[in-house]
Protein backbone atom coordinates (compact mmCIF):
# COMPACT_ATOMS: atom_id res chain seq x y z
CA UNK A 1 0.00 0.00 0.00
CA UNK A 2 2.65 2.48 0.35
CA UNK A 3 4.75 2.08 -2.42
CA UNK A 4 1.40 2.30 -3.98
CA UNK A 5 1.15 5.56 -2.75
CA UNK A 6 4.23 6.82 -3.37
CA UNK A 7 4.41 5.85 -6.26
CA UNK A 8 1.13 8.06 -7.81
CA UNK A 9 1.56 11.15 -5.56
CA UNK A 10 5.32 11.21 -5.30
CA UNK A 11 5.42 11.65 -9.03
CA UNK A 12 2.45 14.47 -9.17
CA UNK A 13 3.84 16.19 -6.71
CA UNK A 14 7.03 16.80 -8.48
CA UNK A 15 5.49 17.33 -11.39
CA UNK A 16 3.60 19.96 -10.39
CA UNK A 17 6.25 21.70 -7.98
CA UNK A 18 8.15 21.62 -11.26
CA UNK A 19 5.60 23.38 -13.33
CA UNK A 20 5.00 25.97 -10.47
CA UNK A 21 8.66 26.55 -10.47
CA UNK A 22 9.27 26.89 -14.13
CA UNK A 23 8.81 30.78 -14.14
CA UNK A 24 11.05 31.54 -11.13
CA UNK A 25 13.71 29.13 -12.70
CA UNK A 26 13.71 30.22 -16.14
CA UNK A 27 14.26 34.08 -14.36
CA UNK A 28 17.21 32.53 -12.23
CA UNK A 29 18.74 31.04 -15.65
CA UNK A 30 18.32 34.65 -17.53
CA UNK A 31 21.57 35.62 -15.63
CA UNK A 32 24.08 33.53 -17.75
CA UNK A 33 22.53 34.62 -21.14
CA UNK A 34 24.14 37.67 -23.33
CA UNK A 35 21.60 40.42 -23.81
CA UNK A 36 23.67 42.35 -25.73
CA UNK A 37 24.18 46.32 -25.16
CA UNK A 38 21.19 46.36 -23.81
CA UNK A 39 22.31 45.53 -20.66
CA UNK A 40 25.65 47.29 -20.37
CA UNK A 41 23.00 50.53 -21.35
CA UNK A 42 20.92 50.21 -18.71
CA UNK A 43 23.89 49.26 -16.23
CA UNK A 44 25.45 52.42 -17.66
CA UNK A 45 22.30 54.52 -17.54
CA UNK A 46 19.49 53.43 -14.64
CA UNK A 47 20.70 50.40 -13.01
CA UNK A 48 22.14 52.32 -10.55
CA UNK A 49 18.94 54.65 -9.72
CA UNK A 50 17.15 51.38 -9.85
CA UNK A 51 18.71 50.14 -7.08
CA UNK A 52 19.25 52.83 -5.06
CA UNK A 53 15.58 53.72 -5.30
CA UNK A 54 14.66 50.33 -4.46
CA UNK A 55 17.04 50.17 -0.89
CA UNK A 56 15.43 53.35 -0.07
CA UNK A 57 12.24 52.26 -0.69
CA UNK A 58 13.09 48.93 1.51
CA UNK A 59 14.50 51.00 4.22
CA UNK A 60 11.98 53.75 4.82
CA UNK A 61 9.10 51.22 4.57
CA UNK A 62 10.96 48.83 6.52
CA UNK A 63 11.37 51.91 9.44
CA UNK A 64 8.13 52.98 8.97
CA UNK A 65 6.33 49.73 9.49
CA UNK A 66 8.09 48.58 11.97
CA UNK A 67 8.09 51.61 14.70
CA UNK A 68 3.91 51.61 13.73
CA UNK A 69 2.97 48.21 13.72
CA UNK A 70 5.07 46.95 16.65
CA UNK A 71 3.94 50.06 18.95
CA UNK A 72 0.29 49.44 17.78
CA UNK A 73 0.83 46.17 18.76
CA UNK A 74 2.12 46.53 21.82
CA UNK A 75 -0.57 49.68 23.23
CA UNK A 76 -3.70 47.25 22.56
CA UNK A 77 -1.88 44.03 24.03
CA UNK A 78 -0.37 45.15 27.13
CA UNK A 79 -2.13 48.65 27.90
CA UNK A 80 -5.01 49.20 29.04
CA UNK A 81 -7.04 52.23 28.19
CA UNK A 82 -10.21 53.48 26.70
CA UNK A 83 -10.88 52.35 23.15
CA UNK A 84 -8.32 49.63 23.52
CA UNK A 85 -11.00 47.02 22.26
CA UNK A 86 -12.02 49.09 19.04
CA UNK A 87 -8.37 49.78 17.82
CA UNK A 88 -7.26 46.03 18.44
CA UNK A 89 -8.99 45.24 15.48
CA UNK A 90 -9.88 48.70 13.67
CA UNK A 91 -6.11 48.71 13.48
CA UNK A 92 -6.32 45.73 10.07
CA UNK A 93 -8.09 47.90 8.11
CA UNK A 94 -5.83 49.16 5.70
CA UNK A 95 -4.25 45.56 4.88
CA UNK A 96 -7.78 46.00 2.48
CA UNK A 97 -6.50 48.61 0.56
CA UNK A 98 -3.76 48.18 -2.51
CA UNK A 99 -1.11 51.19 -2.33
CA UNK A 100 -1.49 52.08 -5.19
CA UNK A 101 -5.13 53.24 -4.53
CA UNK A 102 -3.69 55.52 -1.66
CA UNK A 103 -1.31 56.90 -3.93
CA UNK A 104 -4.20 58.10 -6.37
CA UNK A 105 -6.43 59.45 -3.90
CA UNK A 106 -3.78 61.23 -2.07
CA UNK A 107 -2.25 62.87 -5.51
CA UNK A 108 -5.91 64.27 -5.95
CA UNK A 109 -6.25 65.41 -2.55
CA UNK A 110 -2.91 67.32 -1.83
CA UNK A 111 -1.35 68.35 -5.70
CA UNK A 112 -1.20 71.57 -7.42
CA UNK A 113 -4.92 71.59 -8.12
CA UNK A 114 -5.84 69.28 -4.92
CA UNK A 115 -8.71 70.29 -2.76
CA UNK A 116 -5.52 70.74 0.13
CA UNK A 117 -3.31 73.49 -1.38
CA UNK A 118 -6.82 75.14 -3.40
CA UNK A 119 -7.73 75.60 0.36
CA UNK A 120 -4.52 77.22 1.71
CA UNK A 121 -4.13 79.46 -1.41
CA UNK A 122 -7.74 80.76 -0.95
CA UNK A 123 -7.42 81.11 2.93
CA UNK A 124 -3.15 82.55 2.25
CA UNK A 125 -4.52 84.60 -0.81
CA UNK A 126 -1.71 82.89 -2.59
CA UNK A 127 -1.58 82.97 -5.94
CA UNK A 128 0.42 80.98 -7.73
CA UNK A 129 2.96 77.58 -6.43
CA UNK A 130 5.89 80.61 -6.11
CA UNK A 131 4.10 81.86 -3.10
CA UNK A 132 4.72 79.17 -0.95
CA UNK A 133 6.33 75.60 -0.34
CA UNK A 134 4.36 72.24 -0.43
CA UNK A 135 5.71 69.04 -0.34
CA UNK A 136 5.54 67.05 -3.62
CA UNK A 137 3.78 64.15 -2.90
CA UNK A 138 4.43 62.14 -6.41
CA UNK A 139 8.00 61.71 -4.83
CA UNK A 140 10.04 58.80 -2.90
CA UNK A 141 8.96 59.73 0.42
CA UNK A 142 5.65 60.19 -0.60
CA UNK A 143 5.51 56.64 -2.00
CA UNK A 144 7.20 55.22 1.09
CA UNK A 145 4.55 56.86 3.18
CA UNK A 146 2.10 55.24 1.15
CA UNK A 147 3.26 51.87 1.48
CA UNK A 148 4.11 51.80 5.21
CA UNK A 149 0.08 53.27 5.79
CA UNK A 150 -1.13 50.10 4.06
CA UNK A 151 1.58 47.52 5.18
CA UNK A 152 2.07 47.88 8.68
CA UNK A 153 -0.61 45.51 9.64
CA UNK A 154 1.72 42.94 8.70
CA UNK A 155 4.01 43.31 11.46
CA UNK A 156 1.23 44.13 13.88
CA UNK A 157 -0.49 41.20 13.18
CA UNK A 158 2.27 38.50 13.80
CA UNK A 159 3.81 41.19 16.65
CA UNK A 160 0.27 41.24 18.48
CA UNK A 161 0.21 37.23 17.96
CA UNK A 162 3.25 36.83 19.35
CA UNK A 163 2.58 39.56 22.50
CA UNK A 164 -0.68 37.35 23.37
CA UNK A 165 1.80 34.29 23.38
CA UNK A 166 4.00 35.49 25.55
CA UNK A 167 3.43 34.47 29.29
CA UNK A 168 2.51 37.18 31.79
CA UNK A 169 5.18 35.64 34.56
CA UNK A 170 8.35 36.67 32.24
CA UNK A 171 7.08 40.33 31.69
CA UNK A 172 6.08 40.76 35.69
CA UNK A 173 9.43 39.07 36.48
CA UNK A 174 11.61 42.12 34.99
CA UNK A 175 8.68 44.51 36.85
CA UNK A 176 9.42 42.53 40.25
CA UNK A 177 13.50 43.88 39.32
CA UNK A 178 12.51 47.30 39.02
CA UNK A 179 12.00 47.61 35.74
CA UNK A 180 9.47 50.14 34.17
CA UNK A 181 7.03 48.92 31.45
CA UNK A 182 8.88 50.83 28.86
CA UNK A 183 12.15 48.60 30.14
CA UNK A 184 9.91 45.65 30.25
CA UNK A 185 9.34 45.56 26.73
CA UNK A 186 12.92 46.72 25.33
CA UNK A 187 14.38 43.97 27.14
CA UNK A 188 12.51 41.34 27.46
CA UNK A 189 9.09 41.37 25.19
CA UNK A 190 10.14 42.85 22.08
CA UNK A 191 13.62 40.03 21.89
CA UNK A 192 11.02 37.25 22.17
CA UNK A 193 8.70 38.69 19.47
CA UNK A 194 11.39 39.40 17.13
CA UNK A 195 11.20 36.39 15.11
CA UNK A 196 7.53 37.44 14.64
CA UNK A 197 8.38 40.81 13.95
CA UNK A 198 11.24 40.09 11.21
CA UNK A 199 8.49 37.38 9.27
CA UNK A 200 5.83 40.91 9.24
CA UNK A 201 8.95 43.10 7.99
CA UNK A 202 10.21 40.75 5.49
CA UNK A 203 6.53 40.25 3.89
CA UNK A 204 6.54 44.08 4.19
CA UNK A 205 9.57 44.49 2.46
CA UNK A 206 8.26 41.85 -0.61
CA UNK A 207 4.66 43.37 -0.93
CA UNK A 208 7.09 46.81 -1.27
CA UNK A 209 9.13 45.22 -4.27
CA UNK A 210 6.13 43.97 -5.77
CA UNK A 211 4.73 47.06 -5.97
CA UNK A 212 4.08 48.87 -9.42
CA UNK A 213 1.04 51.16 -8.90
CA UNK A 214 2.20 53.56 -6.40
CA UNK A 215 6.20 53.66 -7.46
CA UNK A 216 4.76 53.97 -11.18
CA UNK A 217 2.41 56.63 -10.81
CA UNK A 218 4.81 58.69 -8.18
CA UNK A 219 7.75 58.49 -10.95
CA UNK A 220 10.08 56.68 -8.74
CA UNK A 221 12.36 54.37 -10.94
CA UNK A 222 12.72 51.27 -9.28
CA UNK A 223 12.87 47.06 -10.19
CA UNK A 224 9.40 47.00 -11.09
CA UNK A 225 8.86 49.94 -13.63
CA UNK A 226 12.30 49.15 -14.47
CA UNK A 227 10.88 45.77 -16.17
CA UNK A 228 7.56 47.16 -17.55
CA UNK A 229 9.80 49.68 -19.27
CA UNK A 230 12.42 47.60 -20.48
CA UNK A 231 10.30 44.74 -22.34
CA UNK A 232 7.17 47.55 -23.71
CA UNK A 233 9.25 50.25 -24.39
CA UNK A 234 12.28 49.51 -25.47
CA UNK A 235 10.92 45.31 -26.39
CA UNK A 236 13.84 44.02 -24.80
CA UNK A 237 12.59 40.97 -22.81
CA UNK A 238 15.99 39.40 -22.41
CA UNK A 239 17.20 42.67 -20.90
CA UNK A 240 13.61 42.97 -18.53
CA UNK A 241 14.65 39.02 -17.96
CA UNK A 242 18.16 39.74 -16.35
CA UNK A 243 16.54 43.00 -14.79
CA UNK A 244 14.15 40.61 -13.04
CA UNK A 245 16.81 38.12 -12.10
CA UNK A 246 18.76 41.37 -10.50
CA UNK A 247 15.76 41.54 -8.43
CA UNK A 248 15.28 38.63 -7.22
CA UNK A 249 18.66 39.02 -5.26
CA UNK A 250 17.07 41.18 -3.27
CA UNK A 251 13.99 38.82 -1.89
CA UNK A 252 16.56 36.07 -1.27
CA UNK A 253 18.57 38.66 0.86
CA UNK A 254 15.42 39.18 2.15
CA UNK A 255 14.51 35.37 3.01
CA UNK A 256 17.57 34.92 4.36
CA UNK A 257 17.25 37.91 6.23
CA UNK A 258 13.84 36.43 8.29
CA UNK A 259 15.74 33.00 8.21
CA UNK A 260 18.71 34.05 9.98
CA UNK A 261 16.77 36.02 12.27
CA UNK A 262 14.86 33.06 13.61
CA UNK A 263 17.84 30.81 13.79
CA UNK A 264 19.88 33.63 15.88
CA UNK A 265 17.23 34.17 18.46
CA UNK A 266 18.12 33.08 21.81
CA UNK A 267 15.63 34.31 23.67
CA UNK A 268 12.97 31.51 25.25
CA UNK A 269 10.19 31.32 27.44
CA UNK A 270 11.34 29.12 30.51
CA UNK A 271 7.60 28.09 31.02
CA UNK A 272 4.80 26.61 28.70
CA UNK A 273 2.31 27.48 31.15
CA UNK A 274 0.42 30.94 29.99
CA UNK A 275 -1.31 33.32 32.14
CA UNK A 276 -3.33 36.68 30.99
CA UNK A 277 -0.96 39.61 30.87
CA UNK A 278 -1.10 42.35 33.65
CA UNK A 279 -2.32 45.07 31.52
CA UNK A 280 -0.77 48.77 32.30
CA UNK A 281 -2.89 51.19 32.83
CA UNK A 282 -2.00 54.09 30.89
CA UNK A 283 -3.15 57.61 32.41
CA UNK A 284 -5.30 60.06 31.08
CA UNK A 285 -3.28 61.71 28.98
CA UNK A 286 -0.94 58.29 28.19
CA UNK A 287 -4.17 57.20 27.12
CA UNK A 288 -5.52 60.29 24.48
CA UNK A 289 -1.77 60.07 23.29
CA UNK A 290 -2.54 55.97 22.31
CA UNK A 291 -5.55 56.66 20.82
CA UNK A 292 -3.73 59.44 18.88
CA UNK A 293 -1.32 56.96 17.42
CA UNK A 294 -3.76 54.39 16.77
CA UNK A 295 -5.87 56.78 14.82
CA UNK A 296 -3.73 57.92 12.45
CA UNK A 297 -2.07 54.81 10.47
CA UNK A 298 -6.16 54.28 10.66
CA UNK A 299 -7.68 57.47 9.27
CA UNK A 300 -4.91 57.84 6.76
CA UNK A 301 -5.15 54.50 5.71
CA UNK A 302 -8.11 53.49 5.66
CA UNK A 303 -10.76 56.04 6.44
CA UNK A 304 -9.81 59.04 4.57
CA UNK A 305 -9.23 57.53 1.30
CA UNK A 306 -12.80 55.47 1.61
CA UNK A 307 -13.70 58.45 2.16
CA UNK A 308 -12.84 60.09 -0.72
CA UNK A 309 -13.68 57.63 -3.24
CA UNK A 310 -17.14 57.45 -1.58
CA UNK A 311 -17.70 61.86 -2.03
CA UNK A 312 -16.78 60.48 -5.66
CA UNK A 313 -18.66 57.75 -6.68
CA UNK A 314 -22.33 59.54 -5.44
CA UNK A 315 -21.42 63.22 -5.26
CA UNK A 316 -20.17 63.60 -9.33
CA UNK A 317 -21.86 62.75 -12.68
CA UNK A 318 -18.80 61.33 -13.95
CA UNK A 319 -18.50 58.35 -11.68
CA UNK A 320 -21.68 56.92 -12.56
CA UNK A 321 -22.01 53.19 -12.59
CA UNK A 322 -21.68 52.39 -16.50
CA UNK A 323 -22.34 48.73 -18.30
CA UNK A 324 -18.47 48.68 -18.92
CA UNK A 325 -17.80 47.89 -14.58
CA UNK A 326 -20.10 44.66 -14.97
CA UNK A 327 -17.49 43.11 -17.56
CA UNK A 328 -14.73 45.00 -15.61
CA UNK A 329 -16.30 43.27 -12.35
CA UNK A 330 -17.14 40.16 -14.08
CA UNK A 331 -13.26 39.30 -15.06
CA UNK A 332 -12.06 39.90 -12.13
CA UNK A 333 -14.33 37.61 -10.32
CA UNK A 334 -14.16 34.81 -12.83
CA UNK A 335 -10.17 35.13 -12.62
CA UNK A 336 -9.89 34.98 -8.87
CA UNK A 337 -12.73 32.96 -8.07
CA UNK A 338 -10.59 30.13 -11.14
CA UNK A 339 -7.38 30.77 -9.09
CA UNK A 340 -8.49 30.57 -5.72
CA UNK A 341 -10.16 27.29 -6.89
CA UNK A 342 -7.23 25.76 -8.38
CA UNK A 343 -4.37 27.22 -5.88
CA UNK A 344 -6.51 25.12 -3.54
CA UNK A 345 -6.73 22.31 -5.06
CA UNK A 346 -3.02 21.65 -6.28
CA UNK A 347 -2.52 22.76 -2.77
CA UNK A 348 -3.55 20.11 -1.21
CA UNK A 349 -2.18 17.44 -3.59
CA UNK A 350 1.15 19.10 -2.85
CA UNK A 351 0.72 18.91 0.93
CA UNK A 352 -1.09 15.47 1.09
CA UNK A 353 1.94 14.59 -1.68
CA UNK A 354 4.34 15.95 1.20
CA UNK A 355 2.72 14.17 3.93
CA UNK A 356 2.77 10.47 2.18
CA UNK A 357 6.43 11.15 1.51
CA UNK A 358 8.94 13.34 3.41
CA UNK A 359 12.01 13.14 1.10
CA UNK A 360 14.37 15.75 0.89
CA UNK A 361 13.29 15.83 -3.09
CA UNK A 362 9.52 16.51 -2.20
CA UNK A 363 10.15 18.96 0.41
CA UNK A 364 12.75 20.71 -2.09
CA UNK A 365 10.90 21.00 -4.79
CA UNK A 366 7.13 21.85 -2.62
CA UNK A 367 9.42 24.53 -1.25
CA UNK A 368 11.04 25.91 -4.61
CA UNK A 369 7.55 26.26 -6.00
CA UNK A 370 5.95 27.82 -3.12
CA UNK A 371 8.77 31.03 -2.99
CA UNK A 372 6.31 32.20 -5.74
CA UNK A 373 4.71 35.01 -3.09
CA UNK A 374 7.82 36.45 -2.17
CA UNK A 375 8.78 36.97 -6.14
CA UNK A 376 7.03 40.07 -7.87
CA UNK A 377 4.14 40.28 -10.15
CA UNK A 378 6.62 41.80 -12.93
CA UNK A 379 8.90 39.17 -12.67
CA UNK A 380 7.32 36.16 -12.94
CA UNK A 381 5.35 37.82 -15.77
CA UNK A 382 8.58 37.98 -17.11
CA UNK A 383 9.02 34.31 -16.40
CA UNK A 384 5.84 33.50 -17.62
CA UNK A 385 5.88 35.06 -21.07
CA UNK A 386 9.45 34.57 -22.50
CA UNK A 387 9.04 30.33 -22.57
CA UNK A 388 5.40 30.56 -23.80
CA UNK A 389 6.12 32.89 -26.35
CA UNK A 390 8.95 30.15 -27.44
CA UNK A 391 6.27 27.28 -26.62
CA UNK A 392 3.93 28.69 -28.79
CA UNK A 393 6.45 29.70 -31.77
CA UNK A 394 7.63 26.00 -31.85
CA UNK A 395 3.68 24.69 -32.28
CA UNK A 396 3.24 26.97 -34.50
CA UNK A 397 6.40 26.18 -36.90
CA UNK A 398 5.61 22.10 -36.58
CA UNK A 399 1.56 22.59 -37.46
CA UNK A 400 3.28 24.69 -40.28
CA UNK A 401 5.98 22.37 -41.62
CA UNK A 402 3.74 19.14 -41.30
CA UNK A 403 0.17 20.35 -41.82
CA UNK A 404 0.79 23.61 -43.32
CA UNK A 405 -1.21 24.75 -40.73
CA UNK A 406 -1.08 28.51 -38.93
CA UNK A 407 -2.37 28.20 -35.43
CA UNK A 408 -1.01 31.55 -34.02
CA UNK A 409 -0.37 31.71 -30.06
CA UNK A 410 -2.52 29.37 -28.62
CA UNK A 411 -1.00 30.16 -25.04
CA UNK A 412 0.27 33.87 -25.04
CA UNK A 413 -2.06 36.80 -23.87
CA UNK A 414 -4.35 34.36 -23.06
CA UNK A 415 -6.33 33.65 -19.60
CA UNK A 416 -4.32 30.33 -19.50
CA UNK A 417 -1.66 32.34 -19.01
CA UNK A 418 -2.40 34.94 -16.43
CA UNK A 419 -4.19 32.24 -14.51
CA UNK A 420 -0.80 30.67 -14.29
CA UNK A 421 1.05 33.40 -13.71
CA UNK A 422 -1.58 33.83 -10.56
CA UNK A 423 -0.92 30.41 -9.21
CA UNK A 424 2.84 30.89 -9.17
CA UNK A 425 2.54 34.09 -7.20
CA UNK A 426 -0.36 32.98 -4.88
CA UNK A 427 0.21 28.99 -4.37
CA UNK A 428 2.31 29.81 -1.22
CA UNK A 429 -0.70 31.53 0.07
CA UNK A 430 -2.99 28.58 -0.16
CA UNK A 431 -0.08 26.13 0.75
CA UNK A 432 0.48 27.86 3.89
CA UNK A 433 -2.98 27.53 5.07
CA UNK A 434 -3.60 24.19 3.72
CA UNK A 435 -0.16 22.80 4.70
CA UNK A 436 -1.42 24.11 8.99
CA UNK A 437 -4.57 22.51 8.42
CA UNK A 438 -3.25 19.14 7.05
CA UNK A 439 -0.47 19.13 10.10
CA UNK A 440 -3.23 19.13 12.88
CA UNK A 441 -4.52 16.15 11.60
CA UNK A 442 -3.05 13.17 13.43
CA UNK A 443 -1.43 10.65 11.34
CA UNK A 444 -3.00 7.91 13.28
CA UNK A 445 -6.21 9.05 11.91
CA UNK A 446 -4.31 8.09 8.19
CA UNK A 447 -3.77 4.59 9.59
CA UNK A 448 -6.96 3.47 10.73
CA UNK A 449 -8.50 5.13 7.43
CA UNK A 450 -6.49 2.57 5.67
CA UNK A 451 -7.03 -0.34 8.16
CA UNK A 452 -10.85 0.17 6.90
CA UNK A 453 -9.17 -0.80 3.28
CA UNK A 454 -10.17 3.39 2.19
CA UNK A 455 -7.16 4.52 -0.27
CA UNK A 456 -5.47 7.31 -0.22
CA UNK A 457 -7.40 9.57 -2.05
CA UNK A 458 -10.62 8.22 -0.21
CA UNK A 459 -8.46 8.85 2.74
CA UNK A 460 -8.44 12.38 1.53
CA UNK A 461 -11.72 13.37 0.82
CA UNK A 462 -14.00 11.62 3.21
CA UNK A 463 -11.59 12.20 6.25
CA UNK A 464 -9.33 14.82 5.83
CA UNK A 465 -11.20 16.68 3.53
CA UNK A 466 -13.86 17.49 6.08
CA UNK A 467 -11.70 18.58 9.05
CA UNK A 468 -9.53 20.74 6.85
CA UNK A 469 -13.04 22.91 5.51
CA UNK A 470 -12.06 26.02 7.71
CA UNK A 471 -8.70 26.05 6.64
CA UNK A 472 -9.63 25.37 3.09
CA UNK A 473 -12.03 28.14 3.30
CA UNK A 474 -9.49 30.30 4.50
CA UNK A 475 -6.60 29.67 1.63
CA UNK A 476 -9.55 30.24 -1.02
CA UNK A 477 -10.44 33.81 0.23
CA UNK A 478 -7.35 34.75 0.53
CA UNK A 479 -6.01 33.56 -2.61
CA UNK A 480 -9.08 35.34 -4.26
CA UNK A 481 -8.64 38.80 -2.48
CA UNK A 482 -4.68 38.34 -3.97
CA UNK A 483 -5.89 38.46 -7.56
CA UNK A 484 -8.63 40.75 -6.89
CA UNK A 485 -5.95 43.16 -6.09
CA UNK A 486 -3.06 41.83 -8.17
CA UNK A 487 -2.02 44.88 -10.78
CA UNK A 488 1.83 43.93 -12.20
CA UNK A 489 1.22 40.39 -13.50
CA UNK A 490 -2.35 41.41 -14.62
CA UNK A 491 -1.17 44.41 -16.71
CA UNK A 492 1.47 42.58 -18.17
CA UNK A 493 -0.22 39.25 -18.96
CA UNK A 494 -3.96 39.76 -19.93
CA UNK A 495 -4.77 39.40 -22.89
CA UNK A 496 -6.08 42.13 -25.35
CA UNK A 497 -9.08 44.41 -24.54
CA UNK A 498 -9.31 42.11 -20.96
CA UNK A 499 -9.49 44.23 -18.24
CA UNK A 500 -10.18 44.07 -14.87
CA UNK A 501 -10.62 45.82 -12.27
CA UNK A 502 -7.69 46.54 -10.61
CA UNK A 503 -6.05 47.20 -14.33
CA UNK A 504 -9.00 50.08 -15.24
CA UNK A 505 -8.38 51.64 -11.97
CA UNK A 506 -4.51 52.12 -12.78
CA UNK A 507 -5.60 53.30 -16.06
CA UNK A 508 -8.27 55.91 -15.30
CA UNK A 509 -5.72 57.23 -12.65
CA UNK A 510 -2.62 57.53 -15.18
CA UNK A 511 -5.00 59.32 -17.45
CA UNK A 512 -5.70 61.86 -14.77
CA UNK A 513 -9.14 60.25 -14.22
CA UNK A 514 -9.94 59.38 -10.72
CA UNK A 515 -13.34 60.43 -10.59
CA UNK A 516 -14.44 57.76 -13.13
CA UNK A 517 -12.08 55.21 -10.98
CA UNK A 518 -13.73 55.57 -7.46
CA UNK A 519 -16.49 52.55 -7.81
CA UNK A 520 -13.46 49.86 -9.47
CA UNK A 521 -11.38 51.00 -6.72
CA UNK A 522 -14.42 51.08 -4.30
CA UNK A 523 -15.13 47.61 -5.41
CA UNK A 524 -11.76 46.55 -4.80
CA UNK A 525 -12.02 47.61 -1.03
CA UNK A 526 -15.11 46.22 -0.75
CA UNK A 527 -13.32 42.70 -1.43
CA UNK A 528 -10.38 43.46 0.48
CA UNK A 529 -11.93 43.46 3.43
CA UNK A 530 -13.34 39.99 3.54
CA UNK A 531 -10.46 38.81 4.96
CA UNK A 532 -9.25 41.72 7.49
CA UNK A 533 -12.83 41.10 8.93
CA UNK A 534 -11.98 37.33 9.07
CA UNK A 535 -8.26 38.04 10.44
CA UNK A 536 -9.80 40.88 12.90
CA UNK A 537 -12.79 38.11 14.16
CA UNK A 538 -10.26 35.84 15.16
CA UNK A 539 -8.18 38.26 16.97
CA UNK A 540 -11.05 39.05 18.78
CA UNK A 541 -11.67 35.87 20.26
CA UNK A 542 -7.86 34.89 20.53
CA UNK A 543 -6.43 34.12 24.31
CA UNK A 544 -8.69 36.58 26.84
CA UNK A 545 -7.37 38.81 28.98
Amino acid sequence: MKRLQLNFWTPVTLAIAALIATPILFVLSSVFTDSGEVWRHLVETVLGRYILNSLWLMLGVGFGVTVVGVTAAWLVTMCRFWGKRFWEVVLLLPLAAPAYLLAYVYTDLLDYYGWVQRTLRDIFGWSSAQDYWFPAVRSLPGAIIMLVLVLYPYVYLLARVSFLEQSATTVEASRTLGCTPWQSFWAIALPLARPAVTAGLALALMETLNDFGTVQFFGVETFTTGIYRTWFGLGEPQAAAQLAATLMIFIAALLLLEKWSRQQAKYYQTSNNYSAPNLYQLPRWRSLLANLFCFIPVFFGFILPIGVLLEMAFNRPQSRFKLQFGEFAQHSFVLATLTAFLAVAIAIILAYGQRLNQSLVIRFGIRVAALGYAIPGSVIAVGILIPIGKLDNAIANFFKAQFDISTGLLLSGTVVALIFAYLVRFLAVSFGAVETSLGKIKPTLDDASRSLGYSPIKTLIQVHTPLMWSGLLTAAMLVFVDVMKELPATLVIRPFNFDTLAVKVYQYASDERLVEASVPALAILGVGLIPVIFLSWQISHSRTE
